[in-house]
């Protein structure tokens, strides 16, 4: 009972988010996988993906607060107009469309930072534990050039409050011996990393995919260049060609409507 109620103390169960499931399994010495991915078709299609996998020791120790996190994250991805599949009790997929630049961004920062004011406010009158603060960020500039658009992501994931958990001053674990955390980028040409800063972070290539190994307790940055077809600046060049193509056929390969209309109209006067 004296631990259910120290285990209550520090993780209420009215904000089952992401942050107290990492404490929970510094504590533990579980085990969390966390993998985020931007898979774009073109400019104006794409799907922001999560696949969560948790240790069993984590979810048999504290079930209860973890599932009530995972069905928090299935609300807030139904919230964005998104879809989950429970692949078990300890692992979830969850893919949240999006049809533009704007939309990305709109929905990635939502989703990881709507709960992270509430969450500091709630911990704040809790005198005797520390929660760790982390925030995220993505920005996506886009460049149109009719046919392409030239993309510029930027990731910004500050993870240094999780290089060592502590509580009361006593050290209870390093978090990148026990996390699992990647960021994915898909696109149909491939990506150009950019490394501009002490914290880039170098991307592993998969064909089309890069793939980055976030490193808790660092400020991870991710910056990067590709480039999409445009739908648009595509449709309007076929609808060019079209017009173009009928009337290069009108007038090279059927008969004069100036010659042909007026020589029948004097064929029917002389009957």
């Amino acid at each position: 009972m004296n631990g259910r109620n120290r285990m209550n103390r520090v993780f209420p169960k009215r904000n089952p988010i992401l942050w107290l499931v990492l404490l929970t399994s510094l504590l533990l010495t579980g085990c969390v996988k966390y993998d985020v991915g931007l898979n774009f078709d073109n400019s104006n299609s794409g799907e922001l993906v999560q696949h969560i996998k948790l240790g069993e020791r984590l979810t048999s120790f504290s079930g209860d607060y973890v599932y009530e996190w995972l069905n928090s994250i299935e609300h807030r991805a139904r919230k964005l107009e998104g879809k989950t599949q429970r692949v078990s009790q300890e692992e979830i997929i969850v893919t949240i469309p999006f049809s533009s630049g704007r939309e990305l961004q709109e929905k990635f920062n939502e989703f990881f930072n709507s709960r992270a004011n509430q969450a500091s406010e709630s911990v704040g009158s809790q005198s005797d534990s520390e929660l760790p603060k982390i925030e995220s960020n993505v920005l996506l500039e886009q460049n149109n050039f009719l046919l392409l658009v030239r993309n510029r992501l930027i990731y910004d994931l500050d993870l240094r409050s999780l290089s060592l958990i502590a509580s009361k001053g006593n050290v209870l674990a390093n978090a990148g011996s026990i996390l699992d955390l990647e960021f994915s980028l898909k696109t149909p040409w491939g990506a150009k990393n950019i490394q501009l800063t002490e914290t880039a972070i170098e991307p592993e290539k998969n064909g089309n995919r890069l793939v980055w190994k976030l490193q808790p307790g660092e400020l991870n940055h991710i910056e990067t260049v590709f480039w999409l077809p445009s739908p648009l600046g595509i449709g309007a060049l076929l609808i060019i060609l079209f017009v173009w193509g009928g009337l290069y056929l009108r007038y090279n390969f059927m008969p004069d409507p100036r010659i042909q209309f007026p020589s029948k109209a004097a064929a029917i006067q002389e009957q």
